[in-house]
């Protein structure tokens, strides 16, 4: 029989065995929590003014924990100020005892504090290999013990070594610029490998402004930073068509979607009203210059096309590390004059140590010509527009005597003159009704472009070199434009001792651009001419037809105008800086800067002998007789030449100070103090000829005098202009900053600039550019947050201004040649003196806040502004009996104030799928507050957005007031006072054009932005990124040219609903097309301040013209576009190490595949306009991408 366990009974000598034992258990465990209690306490201790014995007995009240330590020697230890905030007791005793002669050891729950030679002193070895995500290693990081100071840097394969005290944990941190910094725990005696990942969430470690590389979290300026690889857009030739949607309160305004073409950028508004509005751009330190001299009137001009280029037309994307743009005054003021209207900062790339790494990138780009097709293009077809001159023809509609001959009216008028039969008639007809004439694919094609550059990096710790050479065939759509593109560049890093280093730069480039004659614009005539126009003969020749120039008639053909003419332009750019650095101590350290740059520009302009153009010079059809009377041009073409040398020099030599002081070395100063002169000299020679044979050996003809007198006139006043101007600056600035730890940071910049275009009073040539700043960061001072992960405000007020370059204080006296009437050598003013002008001044206040919350996954920042800029230059007009027209004063006064917000997100953060979101919203707004001269501008100003208004916007541009249509036969009607037209007399041009028309709203955004998107799954990355604009308006393309249709025209569809009977006014605002043979013509044709004898300014040409500048064709111009999408795939380390690469990429893009805007916008895009003549619209393109390295 088995025994129950349960009923067994025990002797009292085995319970009271039991007993002890459970005792001892209960024993075991309860002192195993007190020391896991107290080995894990948590402690809250705020530290000021204390010493080390104080600070243990507080450790000892809050924990309850034993501590050991020498009470006398703890007196004498002075604790640096901190807080500990639910810290660890041991994370809070290795940071008190840090920088002391004491330790501390944990034996049986007991903290025992001794002097470090009273421990063993044994040692540990720590190796290890850091290296990035792709396997490659990674050269100085900087390895340190967690708590502590002691670490080192890694060495050029990614190694390190490190010699420390044992301890039970030793937890190493590995932090580098541009990488997550990473902690990991420490295996002894066992190699170790590291890899950290890109920081693309933390906020950047540095800006950098060009005269100085400030930390992050002391900086205090409103500046932007980028990685030019997280805005690179396959196809794109320039870093500035890359920054749209990318920078906050930085507008990008691209009129042209021509390749070469150079935006407009405006950060923060517009600070002047007739000087250069544009951002300075800075190389490496150095101010950058145009390549040619284009005057401010032009490059503020919103419908000037820049094809000639900008500042860093030359410069290569792939060579560029880095963009800073800075706004405020606080970033800005270092840069004194010009700089009111902001900088971007480019830092091109430098090389590192290690072995040499060779990468090649390649971009090949196809682009999408326009389509009649296409959902914004709304012209006629050949069936539509015969239909459409059929009707015009039923209705008796007169066709102006002098237009060209061609076409189904022509056809008619040979009919109805009798020259052909009705059978003729009526097969050219159907002939022409299927002729539909593809003008967009005779004058542009889809283009394929492509992009390469080999690069070379490497060295060691004495030098370091990037090295690279680039080539850019970019083909446009349009078939005559073309740019080529070389460039070249070096830069060494040589460090001869630790205290003397030579940074030392070369580069260079090399376009070539073609383009045609803005005058026969291929874009403009696909959209605007009549498609029932062949563009060959049967038998394959040019079919020419005659179009009128004054009261002549002349052979054109739009390929042999393309054909033979267009403009060429050559540039070469050449840049050598040499960068001095000596640092006789730690925190000293003195910098020389020489910079030398050449660049050589030549621009030809012809006409060849065969075109329209030159034959209504010529008076007479090529190869014919002409009008030896009239003629400017007896024979041959005719050529401009333009040649441009820019010559620069800029020497710098600054000290920079970067001083820690305090027992524990918690103030920082940083300071730098510089001189700096610049000289510019410049020199255009500009000639323009006529009998230019390009055919015979580039020869001209020579004509004898007497034989053309129209020619030799033109000739006598066409003579070879040269500009040579010599412009020189000395400035002197310094930078001060004062740090108590992270915690808050006071900054001051102040600058003198020398010039002497301005008064003749000394204390106006001298402009004092000067800011105050400051940043705090509250978290750096209570010792953290459970909610922010970082928290910084700034804060800054400066003053900046703003020159003109075509002013001076003296009289400027041209010396011209001999002068044949008087015999004798004569000159002429060429600027008249304008010794009371001053600077423009800018007041500028900022306001802004960054922080990041939940672990980095969430990162927002924000500014707000105010500028306001007096003494803005303005024109006032003045009679002509001064010599001049008009005479720049000080009397503007201009307001721009705004926001931004920024907004970075990570969504999804996981080790195989990583989901990056940044977005940003900017508002500004612009508003004059001086009115300007009653007679300055004319009509077109106020139409085209030049007008200069008080109370509104730069770039607003006015409408007349549409009332809809006469019910009788249905012509346009506008509140435009001719009822009442004694209300307009006496009245000055700007009050008479401000009561006829109204502010339409201002060509220029209210609100911009963008939306990026990165998605790395796997071996693959996903970029969406989209750019968007509002508060801006634009005019739909003209329907009318002159009073009447033409023969040559082709038609809006819009017409097809056009007023054709009574009653129609209710539906449509289309006009009806009114015959010239209509009673009610004249009303239209001739606007009746055409015949107010000079008591009103004239208000139009005719009621055609103000419907086509009628508030009734203003639309939004908003948009949400898709600046870039793109896959990338990037090969395994596996591969790359069996393949021996450290880095394969492939991708495939499109850059602006579609875009989202109004609907009133069909017919065309927002970016297009129709103040001129119709300019390429954003094209589709698509791009493959090759990235290797080796």
């Amino acid at each position: 029989m088995k025994k129950n366990p349960l009923n067994m009974r025990r002797s009292p000598h085995e319970v009271k065995k039991i007993l002890q034992k459970m005792r001892i258990t209960v024993l075991f465990v309860l002192l195993f929590c007190f020391y896991a209690e107290a080995s894990s306490q948590k402690v809250s201790l705020r530290v000021k003014n204390m010493n080390l014995y104080m600070v243990l007995l507080q450790l000892k009240n809050q924990t309850g924990v034993r501590m050991l330590y020498d009470a006398d020697y703890t007196k004498q230890v002075k604790c640096a100020d901190a807080t500990f905030f639910e810290k660890d007791i041991k994370d809070v005793l290795s940071q008190l005892l840090n920088n002391t002669k004491l330790i501390y050891k944990e034996v049986n729950s007991t903290f025992v504090i001794s002097k470090a030679s009273e421990q063993e002193d044994k040692t540990i070895k720590l190796t290890g290999t850091v290296k990035d995500v792709q396997g490659t290693p990674l050269p100085g990081v900087t390895v340190v013990i967690k708590g502590t100071t002691i670490g080192v840097s890694t060495d050029a394969q990614g190694n390190f070594t490190l010699n420390v005290k044992q301890q039970e944990t030793l937890t190493l941190v590995f932090s580098f610029v541009g990488m997550k910094t990473k902690e990991v725990v420490a295996t002894p005696n066992k190699a170790m490998t590291i890899t950290l990942d890109e920081d693309t969430q933390t906020i950047e470690e540095v800006v950098i402004t060009g005269y100085q590389v400030v930390d992050k979290r002391k900086n205090t300026s409103a500046i932007t930073s980028v990685k030019a690889a997280d805005i690179m857009r396959p196809g794109i030739t320039t870093i500035d068509q890359m920054l749209e949607g990318q920078i906050p309160d930085l507008i990008s305004m691209t009129n042209s979607g021509e390749i070469g073409v150079a935006p407009k950028l405006r950060i923060r508004g517009t600070s002047t009203l007739i000087g250069n509005r544009e951002p300075l751009w800075v190389i490496d330190g150095i101010i950058q210059h145009d390549p040619v001299n284009i005057s401010p009137e032009e490059l503020n001009d919103p419908d000037y096309v820049n094809r000639i280029g900008n500042a860093i037309s030359g410069l290569n994307p792939q060579d560029i590390e880095r963009i800073d743009v800075l706004k405020d005054a606080s970033a800005t003021a270092l840069y004194g004059a010009k700089a009111a209207n902001g900088v971007i900062v480019i830092t091109t790339k430098r090389g590192h140590i290690g072995d040499p790494i060779i990468s090649y990138n390649m971009t090949g780009t196809y682009k999408i010509r326009p389509r009649y097709s296409d959902r914004n293009i709304n012209v006629m077809n050949s069936e539509e527009r015969i239909e459409f001159s059929k009707e015009l023809l039923l209705d008796n509609y007169l066709f102006p005597s002098g237009m060209s001959l061609v076409g189904y009216e022509y056809l008619y008028s040979q009919l109805y003159n009798n020259l052909i039969t009705y059978e003729e008639f009526t097969r050219q007809t159907a002939q022409m009704k299927k002729q539909n004439t593809d003008w967009f694919k005779i004058l542009g094609e889809d283009s394929f472009s492509s992009q390469h550059t080999i690069s070379i990096t490497g060295g060691s710790e004495k030098i370091r070199y990037y090295s690279s050479v680039g080539y850019t065939d970019d083909n446009d759509i349009i078939r005559f434009n073309k740019n080529d593109r070389y460039t070249a560049s070096l830069n060494l890093d040589i460090n001869f001792k630790d205290d003397l280093s030579l940074l030392f730069d070369l580069s260079g480039n090399k376009t070539t651009k073609k383009y045609y004659q803005q005058e026969v614009s291929p874009i403009d005539y696909a959209y605007n001419t009549n498609r029932a126009i062949p563009i060959k003969n049967e038998d394959g020749t040019l079919h020419y037809y005659k179009k009128p120039y004054s009261i002549y008639l002349y052979n054109f053909n739009i390929l042999n105008e393309l054909n033979n003419s267009g403009n060429k332009q050559e540039s070469s750019s050449f840049t050598m800086k040499a960068n001095l650095l000596y640092s006789p101590l730690s925190w000293l350290k003195l910098n020389g800067t020489f910079s030398y740059t050449l660049s050589n520009t030549e621009l030809e302009s012809y006409w060849d002998a065969k075109t329209y153009h030159a034959a209504t010079l010529r008076y007479g059809e090529y190869g014919e007789e002409f009008d030896a009377e009239q003629t400017t041009l007896p024979g041959g073409g005719e050529l401009t030449q333009s040649l441009t040398r820019n010559e620069t020099y800029t020497v710098r030599l600054q000290l920079d100070i970067n001083k820690y002081l305090g027992k524990n070395e918690h103030h920082n100063i940083n300071a730098s103090i510089g001189v700096e002169t610049n000289s510019t000299h410049y020199k255009e020679t500009t000639t323009t000829n006529r009998g230019y044979y390009p055919d015979r050996g580039m020869q001209f003809a020579v004509f004898n005098v007497g034989d053309y007198p129209k020619y030799d006139n033109w000739q006598a006043a066409n003579k070879a202009s040269i500009t040579d101007n010599q412009t020189n600056m000395l400035s002197a600035y310094a930078s001060i900053s004062y740090s108590y730890q992270y915690w808050i940071t006071l900054n001051a910049n102040a600058r003198y600039d020398g010039s002497n275009k301005f008064g003749s009073q000394s204390n106006d040539k001298l402009l004092p550019v000067w800011s105050v700043s400051l940043s705090y960061s509250p978290l750096e001072q209570i010792g953290g947050s459970d909610f922010f992960d970082y928290l910084q405000l700034k804060f800054s007020y400066g003053y900046q201004g703003n020159m003109l370059d075509n002013q001076s204080p003296e009289v400027i006296i041209k010396k011209l040649p001999m002068n044949s009437y008087f015999n004798e050598l004569v000159s002429e003013v060429d600027i008249y003196p304008n010794p009371d002008l001053k600077w423009e001044r800018t007041n500028s206040l900022n306001g802004g806040i960054e922080f990041s919350i939940l672990n980095h996954r969430v990162m927002i920042s924000s500014d707000v502004y105010y500028k306001k800029t007096n003494d803005a230059f303005m024109e006032k007009n003045i009679s002509r009996v001064n010599g001049l027209a008009a005479y720049t004063i000080n009397s503007g006064k201009i307001i721009n104030k705004g926001y931004n917000v920024s907004l970075t997100l990570s969504p999804i953060h996981s080790d195989n799928i990583r989901w990056m979101l940044s977005t940003s919203i900017s508002k500004s707004y612009n508003r004059i507050e001086s009115r300007p001269s009653t007679d300055e501008y004319d009509l077109t100003n106020f139409l085209n957005g030049t007008v200069i208004a008080k109370g509104k916007a730069v770039n607003t541009f006015y409408s007349y007031k549409f009332r809809g249509l006469n019910p009788i036969n249905g012509g346009p009607l506008f509140d435009d006072y001719e009822e009442f037209p004694e209300r307009l007399y006496g009245k000055s041009k700007h009050d008479v054009f401000t009561s006829i028309l109204e502010a339409s709203g201002s060509r220029e955004p209210k609100l911009s932005g963008g939306i990026n998107n990165t998605v790395n799954f796997w071996n693959f990355r996903l970029n969406i990124n989209f750019a968007y604009s509002m508060g801006a308006k634009t005019r739909l393309f003209q329907v009318y040219e002159g009073t009447r249709f033409t023969a040559e025209q082709n038609i809006n569809r819009i017409f097809l609903n056009r007023w054709q009977r009574p009653g129609d006014e209710k539906y449509t605002d289309i006009p009806a097309a009114i015959s010239a043979k209509d009673p009610g013509y004249t009303e239209y044709s001739n606007h009746w301040s055409v015949f107010a004898n000079n008591l009103v300014p004239q208000l139009a040409s005719s009621k055609w013209e103000m419907y086509n500048y009628s508030d009734l064709r203003v639309v939004s111009a908003n948009y949400l576009k898709c600046t870039n999408l793109s896959l990338t795939y990037m090969f395994s380390k596996q591969l790359l190490e069996k393949w021996q690469l450290t880095r394969l990429e492939l991708s495939l893009s499109a850059s602006n595949p579609f875009i989202f805007c109004s609907s009133k916008l069909k017919g065309q895009t927002p970016t297009q306009g129709g103040f001129t003549k119709i300019q390429l619209s954003e094209r589709p393109t698509f791009s493959f991408g090759l990235n290797v390295s080796f």
